[in-house]
């Protein structure tokens, strides 16, 4: 445990041994039952129990006795793992998208932690009108001068820190927008994918609204599946990426009659 050791008094009842097995998997990415257990001087069955209520909870998986916040085809990571992961692609990926917004513009920002990274761009592109249902944006947005914050609510999911479910597609789809921008867990075949259908009833209701629709995705997404189609790729105007996609990949992206923009260092310094 050498690498992975925390501070971890042995006493702790449930409640805070759960708590610091979060912080402990979504800092490393993954654990094992086993490694958990010495860590916290308790038995294997005990962290199993644990790691179901977490697993319960959405906070991460459980697979083959490793304790994971890595995505899969059916479980999105939670939203504190997101935020960190691959967040230097984001934020080129992101500064190159506010290249789509002009001051007077009416924007649609989904729950994606790719997306929340044009929140430092965006001042200096006021006067804007920006809706989200991402809980964490809202309290960002509240901050910038010249920027009149919208928020799209519904029921309060935890895990993604977003407002969700039929009251949030309502309030979506009873205004118009300049343009959407918005992210997702996988692409494939010409299609986007998400993990969660109630994720995916809400993204296509932001496109559905938006005269223009960004998608804003960095290269690991093409190289992941997940469970439910979201929309074809045509359906946007354009496909955002970062330079670490590879030559096949971006030239399949090509294929499906969308302009396809990659984000780059060289790009985000000219941005500036």
């Amino acid at each position: 445990m050498t690498e992975r050791e925390v501070d971890a008094p042995r006493t702790l009842g449930p409640e805070g041994r759960q708590a610091r097995i979060t912080d402990l998997v979504l800092s490393t990415g993954s654990v094992s039952a086993q490694e958990l257990a010495e860590t916290f001087g308790v038995s294997v069955m005990t962290i199993h129990r644990d790691l179901d209520e977490l697993q319960r909870q959405g906070v991460l998986r459980k697979a083959r006795g490793i304790a994971t916040a890595q995505p899969s085809g059916t479980f999105e990571s939670n939203v504190e793992y997101r935020a960190k992961a691959n967040i230097e692609a984001k934020r080129l990926i992101a500064q190159h998208a506010c290249r789509h917004v002009e001051p007077g513009m009416s924007v649609l920002l989904d729950d994606s932690t790719t997306a929340l990274q044009m929140l430092p761009h965006l001042a200096a592109l006021a006067p804007l009108t920006v809706a989200t249902n991402y809980l964490a944006a809202l309290v960002e947005l509240a901050k910038v001068r010249d920027v009149q914050a919208v928020a799209l609510g519904g029921h309060y999911d935890v895990q993604h820190d977003s407002f969700l479910g039929s009251t949030c597609v309502d309030a979506v789809q009873s205004m118009r927008f300049d343009a959407a921008f918005v992210s997702t867990s996988a692409v494939s075949g010409g299609y986007a994918f998400h993990q969660e259908d109630k994720i995916v009833t809400v993204k296509r209701a932001m496109v559905d609204v938006a005269t223009r629709s960004h998608l804003l995705i960095d290269h690991t997404k093409l190289t992941r599946s997940a469970l439910h189609r979201l929309l074809p790729l045509h359906r946007f105007t354009t496909v955002v990426v970062d330079a670490g996609v590879t030559p096949r990949d971006l030239a399949a992206l090509r294929e499906n009659d969308v302009l396809v923009e990659v984000a780059s260092t060289a790009v985000a310094s000219n941005a500036d």
